[in-house]
């Protein structure tokens, strides 16, 4: 058992209350991921816009488990 002793020790178990849990997309999320970038390719989007574009949408996907790649698109491009 653990006392409290008033020093400044490494108490990771109060960080780990603090943080937000990092979502992991689903296989479906990745399929239609993939899909829309396939997409955009075809629309001529640039390498290095596809890849800022990508990251954008996976950022948004990761935070909502429903999000789907449409859905995330429309928001990033308000």
């Amino acid at each position: 058992m653990a006392y409290h002793t008033g020093s400044k020790e490494d108490h990771s178990e109060d960080k780990k209350m603090n943080t937000r849990p990092s979502g992991k997309m689903s296989e479906s999320q990745k399929a239609d991921l993939k899909k829309h970038m396939e997409r955009m390719k075809k629309g001529g989007m640039s390498a290095s816009e596809m890849k800022s574009h990508r990251m954008k949408l996976m950022s948004r996907m990761r935070k909502d488990s429903k999000m789907t790649a449409a859905k995330a698109h429309k928001a990033i491009m308000k």
